[in-house]
């Protein structure tokens, strides 16, 4: 199975891992957005309640010792590199690496479940880049495909959902709202992908394996101007306009749009609608991400091997079935606009 590919890239956004790496980090995030940098300074704060440190890195080394065990166990034997868009370790470096050790061709794990710009072109982008950098001896480099409707990630979103309910009264359980949370990305990022309607399937099918009738998908972690287009509702916005139709004494909140707890996920829903709803006098229980739950590392597993078996099981629920594994020369387009004051500027 292994001879076709001889290693496994696991791609991500990276984090700070200390005070002096937030700005500098924030920098990288943020090179040629149109985010104001009153909004940095304002995400800097944010992570200095955690001591300027994202639990995204140590996250992704407890996925990534999860997933070498699962292929030491179950094949197929590669090794896994790992490489980060944002922060240490950065794709250049890891790239340098691979082809340091004599890799020539690489399967790519995004740590993104859904298709847009951010969540995947631009991950491929980056990967361009850093073959770029490393020059003729740099891997080729093949991106597993999306898997938002995998069963894998499926899964452990209805088991984290269903632990959820079990700690509502019953007579209050049908009542109460499931709110989906997903990052808010720029409304014409959104034009040109499918984030949106992967997004809803994945909520869907969540929803109705729990048979839970009452759900939304709203969103959180808006960075842009206030006068650009995000997808909206927030999830604030939207728990403030419930509460007032009809107090809600309990609400769940599953972060899908993530596939672990990183700072985003600690700050914008444990600590801000958190507070929100002890405000409000709702108990908000807040289902986990998949982590490094067992199905969803199985799950990486089984896109590897779907990707290198000549007649693929290619796992999916729902209506749309599996995503393409070759990304169309036209996939989540995005062309980000810079501000005015930042034209020809570097940083």
């Amino acid at each position: 199975m292994s001879k076709k590919y001889d290693a496994i890239l696991f791609v991500s956004f990276g984090g700070p891992e200390g005070p002096d790496d937030v700005i500098p980090f924030l920098e990288n995030v943020l090179r040629g957005k149109n985010v104001p940098r009153e909004r940095m300074l304002e995400v800097a704060e944010h992570y200095k309640q955690f001591d300027g440190v994202s639990p995204i890195n140590e996250q992704n080394r407890q996925m990534i010792a999860a997933l070498e065990a699962e292929l030491a166990e179950h094949g197929p034997n590669l090794p896994v590199y790992w490489g980060n868009r944002n922060w240490h370790p950065l794709l250049p470096d890891t790239l340098q690496q691979m082809a340091d050790d004599g890799v020539k061709r690489a399967i790519a794990f995004f740590t993104s479940a859904y298709s847009s710009y951010s969540g995947c072109r631009q991950y491929r982008e980056d990967i361009e880049r850093a073959q770029q950098q490393v020059g003729p001896t740099a891997p080729a480099v093949d991106k597993l495909r999306v898997f938002y409707n995998h069963p894998g990630f499926i899964e452990p979103m209805v088991a984290s959902v269903s632990d959820c309910l079990k700690k509502i009264p019953a007579a209050e359980r049908d009542s109460t709202p499931i709110l989906f949370t997903a990052h808010s990305i720029p409304q014409t990022m959104a034009d040109n992908c499918q984030y949106v309607a992967q997004l809803n399937e994945a909520c869907r099918l969540v929803a109705e394996t729990v048979g839970h009738p009452r759900w939304e998908l709203v969103y959180q972690s808006r960075s842009g101007p206030p006068q650009q287009p995000w997808l909206e509702p927030d999830v604030g916005d939207r728990i403030n306009e419930i509460h007032q139709q009809a107090p809600l004494k309990n609400l769940v909140v599953l972060p899908i749009g993530f596939i672990s707890d990183h700072l985003e996920v600690l700050f914008d829903l444990d600590i801000e609608v958190k507070q929100l709803c002890n405000q409000l006098g709702i108990a908000m229980h807040r289902a986990a991400t998949a982590g490094e739950h067992p199905r969803f590392v199985q799950m990486i597993r089984e896109l590897i091997e779907e990707r290198i078996a000549e007649t693929p099981n290619r796992l999916a629920l729902g209506n749309l079935g599996p995503s393409h594994e070759i990304c169309p020369a036209d996939c989540c387009t995005y062309t980000p606009r810079r501000p005015p004051h930042s034209q020809g500027q570097t940083s």
